[in-house]
């Protein structure tokens, strides 16, 4: 962990590791509530290496991004070409399985879906996307308190209401919206 932290604290603005922080602490906690399977004893260091490096790649330049998804076969959409903010999942997904030797796949999907989200997440998916939006440092965002609160009651139901209020906020600035983000939506509101 002090080699993670050492190489976000270089490689992140003192925000965005303060966010990190909190993301992994929160991802920790949503962890011990939603781990109900006993033989998942690990679940908890996973959410927190997760939440620690779900965003290693975000402070990377758009060149950089798509540089190291070229040099290295990461696949990518036409949006994400056009927005290429969007692939600091997919990069940080590579950034963990290069530079820090993780190998479990869930975290490594973690990783890549923390922004979209996608259909079918697994827990450790959804502790990830979850924690990201609701960890204590977060920018006050509309009903932010009620989906901290949903967060440790309904795990599916804050993934739906956090795709929703996602989705209202990109469509009135009239942002571009990644469909994997609508995807997910409608497969979280058909639960």
């Amino acid at each position: 962990m002090k080699k993670i932290k050492k190489y976000l604290k270089k490689h992140l603005t003192k925000d965005r590791y303060q966010h990190t922080l909190g993301v992994a602490y929160t991802a920790a906690a949503l962890a011990m509530k939603y781990n109900t399977d006993v033989s998942n004893a690990n679940l908890v260091k996973r959410a927190y290496l997760a939440g620690l490096l779900h965003d290693c790649a975000k402070c990377m330049s758009d060149e950089k991004k798509l540089h190291i998804c070229d040099k290295n076969n990461l696949s990518y959409s036409s949006m994400e070409a056009e927005h290429p903010y969007l692939l600091h999942g997919k990069v940080g997904a590579y950034i963990a399985g290069k530079k820090f030797g993780i190998k479990d796949e869930d975290i490594l999907q973690a990783i890549t879906w923390h922004t979209t989200g996608r259909p079918d997440m697994s827990l450790l998916e959804k502790i990830i996307f979850i924690a990201d939006y609701i960890e204590p440092s977060r920018k006050p965002v509309k009903e932010l308190d009620l989906i901290r609160r949903l967060a440790f009651e309904d795990i599916d139901g804050t993934m739906e209401k956090i795709l929703s209020n996602t989705l209202k906020y990109l469509n009135g600035k009239n942002v571009p919206v990644d469909m994997m983000t609508q995807t997910t939506y409608e497969s979280y509101k058909k639960i």
